[in-house]
């Protein structure tokens, strides 16, 4: 669960600080070098719970690597999806939007119970 928590917290950073500056009018206007270096300030946060996201969840047995990516991609679409909405009132536009976003949850299940095995970890 810590895993999970500190994944959704990371997206959530990596979300604003991809899509943030597309919510603010008055940020239009400024130089693109000024965006990214406020973009990349947001990001360091979410690298700051990324890294012990992945740390933990690897190092405790729970997941692969791969799983780790597997999930990390699922939180990223919830978040950026409640984002879309919250921020820019944005919906999938067809069903088959919303049906490529949610096939991706069953991808994730597959992974999960596919038996995926990591070796341990080289001390």
């Amino acid at each position: 669960m810590k895993t999970i928590l500190l994944l959704v917290g990371s997206n959530i950073f990596m979300t604003l600080a991809w899509y943030g500056q597309l919510r603010f009018k008055w940020l239009e206007a400024k130089p693109l070098f000024l965006i990214i270096l406020i973009s990349w300030g947001i990001a360091f946060f979410e690298y700051c719970l990324m890294v012990p996201a992945n740390r933990s969840g690897y190092f405790s047995g729970n997941f692969s690597g791969y799983q780790l990516k597997i999930l990390q991609e699922c939180i990223t679409l919830a978040v950026f999806t409640l984002f879309a909405f919250c921020a820019f009132g944005q919906v999938p536009k067809t069903r088959r939007h919303a049906g490529a976003t949610a096939a991706i949850i069953p991808g994730s299940r597959a992974a999960r119970c596919a038996g995926c095995t990591r070796p341990s970890p080289r001390r």
